[in-house]
């Protein structure tokens, strides 16, 4: 396996990774894949040790008839009740979801594949070419496209800011916020805050207006945040596309497996893709 960056390093590392399928198409295929991933999630969040935890939270509605397209995929959720919403939210849908500590789970998964015999190869792949084998997976984020002659991607932008826990007992999801996308995501000692979506945007810094204007939103809608200690921030590129490409093809008489372009969905829908991976990779 060959790797730019350390998994530290990575936009996964920033994620608030709250299993939820945002900006990613198309919606059977995403619908398929994110209920796989939720299986995995909640089999893995009874390890401790691999930083997946499954959390009560609400989804915010900003309007009469919300798209719940997404809600198939969910056991057990349910309409909020006045008590579960933020101030100034009408209505929600409430359900249980894993949240993935990255700091934990993304270590957790190059050991289990150290464990399994994987190389990690540090270093830039700028050619497939020079990658040594036979059949290659191309799961690169935003560079998987520069690799396979696929100009269709590109960066969305999100800045996070990560909090002291004050006791937090569930997340929140506002993604019709009229102020702006936000989202609150406990994780026991820290709570990671977001958030923006700005599609083009190549930046890695964060931006101390952003994250103002982000707290603003989120201590209006969990107003024992104020005052909390900030820990951390970080900015993160999504690498958006207009649909997930995964498939099989060849390049210059090699099989490869392209996955990639899952916009805001990575950690949710990865078990489901790595499995759809695994088929294809048998497949011929």
């Amino acid at each position: 396996m060959h790797t730019a960056d350390p998994v530290g390093d990575t936009t996964s590392a920033v994620a608030a990774a709250l299993w939820f399928p945002y900006r990613a198409a198309p919606v059977d295929a995403v619908l398929r894949w994110a209920a796989t991933s939720l299986e995995v999630f909640a089999a893995l969040a009874e390890d401790p040790a691999s930083g997946v935890a499954l959390r009560p939270g609400t989804v915010v509605h900003r309007s009469p008839e919300p798209d719940l397209w997404w809600s198939p995929a969910v056991p057990g959720h349910r309409p909020a009740t006045a008590g579960e919403l933020p101030p100034g939210a009408t209505a929600g849908t409430r359900c249980t979801l894993p949240v993935v500590d990255m700091g934990r789970y993304l270590p957790f998964l190059l050991d289990t594949c150290r464990a399994t015999g994987v190389t990690v190869v540090p270093g830039v792949v700028d050619r497939l070419a020079d990658v040594p084998g036979g059949l290659l997976v191309v799961a690169a984020g935003l560079r998987s496209g520069p690799l396979l002659d696929d100009d269709t991607g590109v960066p969305v932008q999100g800045q996070v800011v990560r909090l002291a826990d004050p006791g937090l007992t569930g997340w929140l999801l506002d993604e019709d916020n009229p102020a702006g996308l936000t989202y609150v995501v406990p994780r026991g000692d820290d709570v990671v805050v977001g958030g923006t979506a700005v599609e083009g945007a190549t930046g890695t810094q964060p931006d101390p207006v952003v994250e103002a204007a982000l707290l603003e939103r989120a201590w209006a809608l969990v107003p024992a945040l104020r005052g909390a200690r900030v820990l951390s921030r970080a900015v993160g590129l999504r690498p958006g596309r207009p649909t997930v490409r995964l498939d099989r093809t060849l390049v210059d008489g090699r099989p490869v497996i392209a996955c990639y372009g899952h916009g805001g969905a990575g950690v949710t829908l990865s078990w489901g893709c790595a499995r759809d991976v695994v088929a294809l990779a048998g497949a011929g």
